[in-house]
Protein backbone atom coordinates (compact mmCIF):
# COMPACT_ATOMS: atom_id res chain seq x y z
CA UNK A 1 0.00 0.00 0.00
CA UNK A 2 1.05 3.18 0.32
CA UNK A 3 4.22 4.58 2.52
CA UNK A 4 4.75 3.87 5.82
CA UNK A 5 2.03 1.54 5.80
CA UNK A 6 3.70 -0.98 7.92
CA UNK A 7 5.06 1.21 11.15
CA UNK A 8 2.59 2.62 14.01
CA UNK A 9 2.06 5.85 14.64
CA UNK A 10 -0.34 8.60 16.61
CA UNK A 11 -1.22 11.94 16.70
CA UNK A 12 -0.25 14.20 13.73
CA UNK A 13 1.56 11.32 12.19
CA UNK A 14 -0.75 8.64 12.04
CA UNK A 15 -3.35 11.57 10.43
CA UNK A 16 -0.70 12.20 7.74
CA UNK A 17 -0.70 8.21 6.93
CA UNK A 18 -4.30 8.50 6.90
CA UNK A 19 -4.51 11.15 3.98
CA UNK A 20 -2.02 9.51 2.30
CA UNK A 21 -3.96 6.25 2.43
CA UNK A 22 -6.95 8.50 1.23
CA UNK A 23 -4.67 9.82 -1.49
CA UNK A 24 -3.65 6.35 -2.22
CA UNK A 25 -7.21 4.74 -2.79
CA UNK A 26 -8.09 7.94 -4.63
CA UNK A 27 -11.96 6.48 -5.24
CA UNK A 28 -15.08 6.25 -4.04
CA UNK A 29 -13.62 4.12 -1.19
CA UNK A 30 -11.41 7.24 0.00
CA UNK A 31 -14.72 9.79 -0.37
CA UNK A 32 -16.26 6.86 2.09
CA UNK A 33 -13.61 6.65 4.24
CA UNK A 34 -13.10 10.25 4.34
CA UNK A 35 -16.62 11.09 5.23
CA UNK A 36 -16.70 8.55 8.07
CA UNK A 37 -13.33 9.96 9.68
CA UNK A 38 -15.41 13.07 9.78
CA UNK A 39 -18.03 12.12 11.17
CA UNK A 40 -15.74 9.76 14.07
CA UNK A 41 -14.02 13.27 14.87
CA UNK A 42 -17.28 15.11 15.05
CA UNK A 43 -18.75 12.59 17.45
CA UNK A 44 -16.35 12.85 19.90
CA UNK A 45 -13.79 15.88 20.56
CA UNK A 46 -11.05 13.56 22.05
CA UNK A 47 -10.89 10.99 20.06
CA UNK A 48 -6.79 10.18 18.84
CA UNK A 49 -6.14 8.82 15.23
CA UNK A 50 -3.60 6.02 15.22
CA UNK A 51 -1.97 3.76 12.49
CA UNK A 52 -1.58 0.59 13.41
CA UNK A 53 -2.12 -3.01 11.46
CA UNK A 54 -1.42 -1.02 8.24
CA UNK A 55 -4.82 0.75 9.03
CA UNK A 56 -6.16 3.43 10.39
CA UNK A 57 -7.80 3.44 13.90
CA UNK A 58 -9.43 5.66 15.99
CA UNK A 59 -9.06 5.68 19.85
CA UNK A 60 -10.66 7.24 22.65
CA UNK A 61 -9.51 5.23 25.94
CA UNK A 62 -9.18 2.04 23.94
CA UNK A 63 -9.71 1.31 20.36
CA UNK A 64 -13.01 2.39 19.02
CA UNK A 65 -13.02 1.10 15.46
CA UNK A 66 -11.17 0.18 12.75
CA UNK A 67 -11.23 1.73 8.90
CA UNK A 68 -10.17 -0.70 6.28
CA UNK A 69 -10.38 -0.38 2.67
CA UNK A 70 -11.10 -3.97 0.99
CA UNK A 71 -11.46 -3.96 -3.19
CA UNK A 72 -15.50 -3.63 -3.06
CA UNK A 73 -16.35 -2.09 0.82
CA UNK A 74 -15.16 -0.09 3.18
CA UNK A 75 -15.34 -1.74 6.41
CA UNK A 76 -15.79 0.20 9.84
CA UNK A 77 -14.97 -2.40 12.81
CA UNK A 78 -15.94 -1.78 16.57
CA UNK A 79 -14.03 -3.03 18.70
CA UNK A 80 -16.28 -3.26 21.48
CA UNK A 81 -19.42 -3.49 19.15
CA UNK A 82 -21.40 -6.42 20.38
CA UNK A 83 -21.77 -4.51 23.40
CA UNK A 84 -22.90 -0.84 21.89
CA UNK A 85 -26.39 -0.35 21.18
CA UNK A 86 -27.21 -0.28 17.49
CA UNK A 87 -31.15 1.02 17.09
CA UNK A 88 -30.65 2.17 13.91
CA UNK A 89 -29.13 -1.74 12.58
CA UNK A 90 -26.33 -0.06 11.30
CA UNK A 91 -23.84 -2.91 11.92
CA UNK A 92 -24.23 -5.33 8.95
CA UNK A 93 -20.46 -7.59 9.19
CA UNK A 94 -19.12 -9.72 12.00
CA UNK A 95 -22.28 -9.96 13.58
CA UNK A 96 -21.39 -13.08 15.14
CA UNK A 97 -18.85 -13.10 17.94
CA UNK A 98 -19.00 -11.83 21.00
CA UNK A 99 -16.78 -8.48 20.68
CA UNK A 100 -16.72 -6.93 17.97
CA UNK A 101 -19.40 -5.56 15.49
CA UNK A 102 -18.90 -4.00 11.91
CA UNK A 103 -20.40 -1.62 9.28
CA UNK A 104 -19.28 -2.59 5.54
CA UNK A 105 -20.18 -0.06 3.18
CA UNK A 106 -20.13 -0.94 -0.84
CA UNK A 107 -19.84 1.86 -3.53
CA UNK A 108 -22.70 3.98 -3.47
CA UNK A 109 -24.28 3.05 0.07
CA UNK A 110 -24.19 5.78 2.33
CA UNK A 111 -24.78 5.84 6.37
CA UNK A 112 -27.31 7.89 8.29
CA UNK A 113 -24.76 10.44 9.53
CA UNK A 114 -26.63 11.07 12.77
CA UNK A 115 -26.68 7.01 14.15
CA UNK A 116 -23.57 6.59 12.98
CA UNK A 117 -22.00 9.34 15.57
CA UNK A 118 -24.33 7.98 18.29
CA UNK A 119 -22.53 4.69 17.51
CA UNK A 120 -19.02 6.32 17.89
CA UNK A 121 -20.60 8.39 21.10
CA UNK A 122 -21.84 4.60 22.43
CA UNK A 123 -18.66 2.79 21.86
CA UNK A 124 -16.73 5.72 24.00
CA UNK A 125 -18.68 5.72 26.41
CA UNK A 126 -18.03 1.69 26.99
CA UNK A 127 -14.58 2.50 26.92
CA UNK A 128 -14.54 5.31 29.56
CA UNK A 129 -16.72 3.07 31.50
CA UNK A 130 -14.17 -0.07 31.58
CA UNK A 131 -11.15 1.83 32.21
CA UNK A 132 -13.24 3.62 35.57
CA UNK A 133 -14.47 -0.33 36.93
CA UNK A 134 -11.60 -1.56 39.14
CA UNK A 135 -10.05 -4.75 38.66
CA UNK A 136 -11.62 -7.77 40.02
CA UNK A 137 -9.88 -8.90 42.73
CA UNK A 138 -9.18 -12.60 42.73
CA UNK A 139 -9.44 -13.41 46.60
CA UNK A 140 -11.18 -16.43 47.62
CA UNK A 141 -14.45 -15.50 49.61
CA UNK A 142 -15.31 -16.83 52.37
CA UNK A 143 -17.98 -19.20 53.02
CA UNK A 144 -20.40 -17.89 54.13
CA UNK A 145 -21.71 -18.73 58.42
CA UNK A 146 -24.60 -21.26 58.52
Amino acid sequence: MGSGSSEQATGAAASRLIDQRLLDLGDWRAETLARMRALILEADSEMTEEWKWATPVWSHHGIVCTGESYKKAVKLTFAKGASVPDPKGLFNSSLEGNTRRAIDIQEGETVDARAFKALVKAAVAINLESKSKPKASRAKSKPTPK
